[in-house]
């Protein structure tokens, strides 16, 4: 089946009355420090583009881009990756999210919203599944001002601060255009607008792009953040965003009618998530999709084996529980964690060491551990109190008891202190 580009909603006005888009949010990490972004990202009721209810592995993406289609009364046109990070800050798993679902999914149109500064390696690819629709926050075309927006630049290892971050950067956004065109792609180009900072200099962004062959030009008013160094800048006005657009538009066209989504967003364009929505998330990211089932125990993080009382990260060992015959719940034995160190690699070696597990539960964990467990189809699951209680629950299908700390509005932000996406960590996203 052919797709059919113009029923994307965030490129043409038409078609957000008509089309619905779902943003997955499988890349938690950035390679950006943003003046402008509050890396906290995992809330429940914040509503800007870089924030999100939970991270999802790849194939966890999938199962929920199936029930958000049997949920929403609307056509879902457009499958958008947009954060909480950068997608390609987090490459393998964006692609391999974009190659399940093209094959799940064959005519849908995929989007995905990058900074540009690590998307180059990926573009070739990007292609050949046509992604068609491809947005690059470009906040300065002049590094002396791009190096007051930016803290730090890391592309791959390095990284890079001030006017040398500020140049490479630029280099790379420029450069990606220039190929995602070269690619038959089309391109949006966000740029937010800071009064003090960037604000006189929005139209010579758009001159330089047109000239790349950016399709659209997408002026966003700055969210001022708390927490941030740009919390205490003000919003743009209304009659300064209508100067900036017309200074804009004699060079490229101009989105009026972006809605600033989360990187969980899924609907119409303007629309919060239902409940429905939100519980199919966290059903999808509680998920186990390992093909092999026969994973009869649980790993739990205890400092004595009565409660759950250790963060994942700091547990030496795991409890390794299981069911006798006559359902009682059994210790089966301890198994001594991987050292820490070695970022994903740590815990791809704690899979392999419960390939019988099912789940672990913890009293705390970070995302990267999470989303890297859930490739093995390893569940992380936060809880508190005895584990006979929490275990009950697990085996029955329910989410245990957890921390407070967790379930209240805005917990479980976590500042990880990588900076912000560009495009999505403060009102860029893929609309």
């Amino acid at each position: 089946m052919a797709i059919d580009c113009s029923k994307h909603p965030c490129f043409d006005a038409d078609a957000k009355h008509k089309f619905g888009r779902v943003h997955l949010p499988v890349a938690p990490k950035c390679n950006l420090g943003c003046n402008f972004c509050n890396r906290k990202y995992d809330c429940l009721n914040e509503s800007r583009p870089g924030v999100t209810s939970t991270v999802l592995a790849p194939q966890q993406a999938v199962s929920y881009l199936k029930k958000v289609n049997d949920i929403v009364d609307m056509p879902i046109s457009v499958v958008g990756i947009a954060g909480p990070g950068d997608p390609f800050a987090n490459g393998d798993e964006t692609m391999q999210t974009l190659r399940l679902v093209r094959k799940a999914f064959p005519e849908i149109i995929l989007c995905v919203a990058s900074n540009g500064l690590g998307i180059a390696p990926y573009i070739e690819e990007l292609a050949e599944l046509e992604t068609s629709h491809v947005t690059i926050t470009c906040n300065a075309v002049d590094p002396t001002i791009g190096e007051k927006i930016y803290r730090f630049v890391r592309p791959e290892k390095m990284v890079y601060r001030g006017l040398a971050g500020a140049q490479i950067l630029l280099s790379r956004q420029l450069d990606a255009i220039r190929q995602l065109k070269e690619h038959g792609v089309t391109v949006k180009v966000n740029s937010i607008v800071m009064p003090g900072i960037n604000d006189h200099h929005i139209g010579q962004i758009s001159e330089t792009v047109s000239a790349l062959g950016a399709d659209v030009h997408n002026c966003m008013a700055l969210i001022p953040v708390e927490g941030t160094p740009f919390e205490d800048l003000d919003e743009p006005s209304l009659r300064m965003m209508e100067d900036i657009r017309a200074q804009s538009g004699e060079f490229l066209p101009q989105m009026k009618h972006c809605s600033r989504c989360r990187a969980d967003a899924v609907g119409m364009l303007g629309e919060d998530n239902s409940e429905l929505i939100n519980q199919a998330l966290s059903e999808s990211a509680n998920s186990s999709f390992c093909e092999d089932e026969n994973r009869p125990y649980i790993a739990v993080t205890s400092y004595e084996g009565v409660l759950v009382n250790q963060h994942l990260g700091e547990s030496e060992q795991l409890w390794v529980f299981g069911q006798d015959e006559n359902g009682e719940y059994r210790a089966i034995e301890t198994r001594p964690t991987p050292v820490p160190g070695g970022g994903e690699n740590r815990w791809d070696e704690l899979a392999k060491r419960l390939t019988d597990c099912q789940a672990i539960i913890c009293s705390s964990a970070g995302q990267n551990p999470k989303v890297a467990l859930a490739k093995h189809g390893i569940r992380v699951l936060v809880a508190e109190g005895l584990i006979e209680e929490a275990l009950d629950a697990v085996y029955k299908g329910e989410k245990p008891r957890m921390p407070s700390r967790v379930t209240s509005n805005g917990s479980g932000c976590d500042d990880d202190g990588v900076g912000c996406g560009g495009c999505t960590g403060s009102g860029t996203g893929c609309g």
